[in-house]
């Protein structure tokens, strides 16, 4: 696939294996993982950090590759039945403190070039993301801007 802001080509990342049950060494119950998974996203953890965390340090010593093969859900989808799911994807927060951090800097080096195209780029993917996730995520008539990304964030 190309890259979104480049006429170069992509490299491609490595896949997940094909795999249809959990292995046998992690033979963690469902519950388990659900309620480490709740504490995990009430310690302050975004969804990304919680599959890392159990990955490594598991539930109760021992570690969870995959949360979706071991549970049947994803952990999003966990964290939205327990009301534990952060207001905003994960993806399009990221991207708004990216933009805030880069305009930031722009107010103190208005000469910066590679930064500017740098926001515009940035300002420019959460444009897209806040189409996709319109109506369900966000609000029907929310626009992006910087001022609604740090009202947003605080």
């Amino acid at each position: 696939m190309a890259r979104m802001h480049t006429r170069r080509r992509g490299q491609s990342g490595s896949d997940k294996p094909v795999a249809d049950e959990p292995p046998e060494w992690s033979d963690v119950d469902a519950e388990d993982i659900e309620s480490r998974v709740v504490e995990l996203a009430e310690q302050g953890n975004e969804p990304s950090q919680i599959g890392l965390k159990l990955r490594d340090e598991g539930v109760k010593g021992t570690p969870v590759p995959d949360v979706k093969l071991a549970t049947g859900k994803k952990i999003t989808t966990i964290l939205e039945e327990n009301d534990a799911a952060p207001e905003l994807p994960e993806d399009i927060r990221n991207l708004m403190e990216r933009a805030i951090r880069l305009r930031e800097h722009m107010e103190e080096n208005s000469q910066d070039m590679q930064n500017k195209r740098a926001l515009q780029n940035t300002e420019s993917k959460i444009r897209r993301l806040a189409n996709y996730y319109r109506g369900d995520e966000l609000d029907e008539d929310f626009k992006y801007s910087y001022d609604a990304a740090v009202e947003l964030l605080e």
